[in-house]
């Protein structure tokens, strides 16, 4: 499995994200109150960036800028339409104060 590095814990305080690149497709990486989640940056309803899109902290969602499709950044599943297919989602950890993203 290859892994990403994001950057430092202390540049992703809860309430912001970071997009990194990832071939073929972009990752964005979320601090939600301090959970990390890492979620594709493809709207799965029309392959446009999903990470351009206002997001909630609280609720862990974020919603693509394009159609309005909502997204769970926990695990990927589509909450509203028109977006009925999930999107992928990848686990995030922190070694040494790094985050890191699994991807394969």
């Amino acid at each position: 499995m290859a892994e990403l590095t994001v950057g430092l814990l202390s540049a992703l305080p809860p309430g912001t994200y970071k997009l990194v690149d990832a071939d073929p497709i972009p990752i964005g990486v979320y601090n939600c109150g301090g959970e990390l989640f890492a979620i594709e940056d493809r709207c799965s309803h029309d392959d446009g960036p999903l990470c351009e899109g206002m997001w909630d902290e609280g609720d862990c969602r974020v919603v693509c800028p394009r159609h309005g499709a909502t997204f769970d950044l926990r695990t990927g599943a589509a909450l509203t339409l028109p977006a009925y297919q999930p999107v992928r989602v990848f686990p995030v950890r922190v070694e040494a104060g790094v985050v890191k993203v699994d991807v394969d």
